[in-house]
């Protein structure tokens, strides 16, 4: 439950957040390219330790795309699997723009994004106004950490400047509120922007 006042600052994960994703576009180029089915590679394609060491930059991109041509088992050059990588965003959540102006107008606006360098360089352009909201976007692969893990959390909560328990959390994934949660941030699981609208009215916004 969230009442007026309850807030000093509002944090929004970005994909389905901010941001539309369809995975589909990306595995439809890279079948293109590989003369193969989407459908065989969206059964070969993990989200494992090479996935989350790229999203905490651990690991550079080239070894990411040379890890994909093993467990795909296509030849795609760099630049084909980045085209691909990048085809997941299709525009901005309908409405999201709108509420985010509108809070941004009385709270400062956070962002924070588990995401890899080539995502994170694309959208920053692709979607420089809607990001424009926030004062900051803590991408996973700048600071060496990805939610859920509760020393992210603590690193945002320390850069924000403002007590946990005044910042709401928006995203997506249930995993990832309750981590938010378990360190003190109130969360809001979103399968629309309509639960931000509401999040949004019931603190008075």
């Amino acid at each position: 439950m969230l009442f007026p006042g309850d807030a000093d600052a509002l944090l929004f994960d970005l994909g389905r957040v901010v941001l539309d994703l369809d995975f589909n576009r990306t595995l439809g180029l890279w079948a293109g390219y590989a003369g193969c089915e989407p459908a065989s590679l969206r059964e070969r394609f993990l989200r494992d330790d090479l996935y989350r060491r790229h999203e905490k930059g651990e690991i550079r991109d080239e070894a990411f795309f040379a890890g994909l041509r093993s467990s795909l088992g296509i030849e795609l050059s760099d630049a084909q699997f980045i085209e691909g990588w990048n085809a997941i965003f299709i525009g901005e959540m309908a409405g999201i723009n709108q509420l985010l102006a509108r809070a941004a107008k009385r709270l400062p606006l956070y962002a924070f994004s588990n995401t890899n360098a080539p995502h994170f360089a694309y959208f920053s352009g692709q979607y420089a106004e809607v990001l424009g909201h926030f004062r900051q976007v803590f991408a996973s692969s700048t600071i060496g950490l990805r939610k859920p893990d509760a020393e992210a959390y603590d690193h945002v909560v320390r850069a924000i400047g403002v007590p946990a328990n005044r910042i709401v959390f928006f995203d997506d994934l249930a995993e990832n509120i309750e981590g938010a949660r378990q360190r003190g941030l109130k969360g809001i699981l979103v399968n629309s922007p309509d639960d931000v609208a509401r999040a949004l009215e019931a603190l008075d916004i």
